[in-house]
């Protein structure tokens, strides 16, 4: 257990605000950008925070208010201060830092609510996917008012959307039908189907060091890895979670290195080429844990917010030692 003693662990205290994602600029080290929602997003506004770190901790950089909760965000590719986040009312945002006013552009299509957003990763498309409580998943091109492309199969609320970093055109969705689904834009079709666990999935990402490795995290407290070559059987299942696991995060600096978070409160780091792979265990938040992220610029630095009203940003043990 530690309480990243690998470091200080800076802290943004935020009243009335529980966070739901945290993401890691792409472009600029330090800046990260947190969606946060009034009263467990259960009622009430949504907030987009943008944060600068300094010597002495975390600064606001800006923030912008939405009418509903906001419950994910994701970093555009190709401009360093524009963001999408997604809302409770079905909709997406586009923001611009360098702008103190906003939205740039809504995008309203969703009829229920808008659980993910993501910005894609491969060179040669700037498209955005979001996934909802509507059971469906949409493809977004951030210039164009409207959806390029409608996703349908999933049979209950779609929790997770996540870009290959690997394959153009290539998403993984994850929802409530207990299934982890991988699609293709030029097909418009699912690809594989796989019955990833017997409950919710909460949460998927791709490896960053092999385009055929995803995990999924579920209700079930588990961890699974599929290699989509094969996904009758997972390659990896990861066990330590207590409550259901939230978000799940491949590491951007080690190949065979997750993050996890948790509604235990905690956070987890696991090696799943290890035979015992959880490395550490973070319990520095009082409430449901949501968002997470690793840095890419500081390969030791983590991001966290939880329900607490706290963003953290620090540097866990097992990260800063070698592997």
């Amino acid at each position: 257990m530690s309480g990243a003693r690998g470091g200080a662990v800076r802290t943004l205290r935020v009243p009335g605000r529980h966070g739901y994602a945290a993401e890691f600029s792409p472009y600029l080290p330090g800046r990260l950008a947190c969606a946060a929602a009034q009263h467990y997003g259960i009622a009430g506004c949504g907030t987009l925070l943008i944060l600068d770190q300094n010597e002495s901790g975390l600064r606001l950089f800006r923030s912008f208010d939405w009418n509903d909760g906001l419950f994910d965000v994701t970093w555009s590719e190709n401009n360093e201060h524009v963001l999408v986040t997604c809302s409770g009312d079905g909709s997406l945002q586009l923001w611009d830092t360098a702008k103190a006013a906003g939205p740039l552009q809504v995008y309203k299509e969703h009829t229920q609510e808008v659980y993910s957003v993501d910005w894609s990763q491969t060179r040669g498309e700037q498209l955005v996917v979001s996934g909802s409580w509507d059971q469906t998943v949409k493809l977004w091109d951030p210039t164009v008012g409207k959806s390029l492309c409608t996703f349908r199969g999933h049979e209950s609320v779609i929790y997770s959307t996540i870009w290959s970093p690997h394959i153009p055109g290539c998403f993984a969705s994850a929802s409530g039908d207990q299934t982890l689904r991988i699609w293709d834009v030029k097909s418009t079709g699912v690809r594989i189907v796989v019955p990833a666990h017997q409950a919710e999935i909460l949460s998927c990402d791709w490896c960053k060091y092999n385009e055929n490795l995803l995990v999924t995290g579920a209700v079930d407290c588990s961890l699974r890895g599929w290699d989509l070559r094969n996904v009758r059987q997972p390659v990896f299942e990861l066990l330590g979670h207590t409550y259901a696991v939230r978000r799940v995060k491949f590491s951007p600096s080690h190949a065979s290195v997750l993050a996890t978070c948790s509604y235990d409160f905690t956070v987890r780091f696991w090696n799943f080429s290890k035979p015992d792979p959880l490395l550490e265990t973070v319990e520095h938040h009082t409430e449901f844990t949501c968002g997470l992220d690793l840095s890419l610029q500081s390969p030791t630095q983590v991001a966290d917010c939880a329900w607490d009203e706290t963003i953290k940003i620090y540097d866990p043990v097992c990260l800063t030692m070698p592997a």
